[in-house]
């Protein structure tokens, strides 16, 4: 009964406190890569298979900090920064579904360039606010 009345809030924070920065979504994206370049290394089978279960769960993080930022962070307004804010944000989260199915440490850093973009948008939204 609890559960149907109260349904849990997905975001940086369940106080909605404010505090966003696509630091958290580059540090998983930065993971993401430095796994994918250790499993690329290892010949262990083990290791390997830890690799492969930890880069995912870093891209997914990945992906859940880049949909709070864009669902929570950014406003209509935020497009006169970036008139192509949308497709921007819609080509990162698909990349970092990319990373989930792929070893090669060059989606990661596929992934890790779209976040750069994203954070120079995000740079200049808080100068011009």
């Amino acid at each position: 009964m609890f559960k149907r009345l109260f349904k849990p809030v997905y975001a940086h924070c369940d106080l909605m406190c404010g505090v966003y920065d696509p630091a958290q979504a580059r540090i998983e994206a930065e993971s993401v890569k430095k796994i994918a370049e250790k499993y690329q290394a290892s010949d262990d089978e083990v290791f390997r298979t830890r690799c492969i279960i930890l880069k995912e769960q870093r891209a997914e993080l990945a992906k859940k900090h880049l949909w709070v930022l864009w669902t929570d962070y950014f406003k209509p307004e935020h497009l006169e920064l970036h008139e192509d804010l949308h497709t921007l944000f819609w080509e990162a989260t698909k990349q970092a579904g990319e990373c989930k199915k792929s070893m090669d440490p060059a989606e990661g850093q596929k992934l890790l360039d779209y976040i750069k973009e994203i954070d120079d948008v995000f740079q200049k939204s808080k100068h011009d606010h």
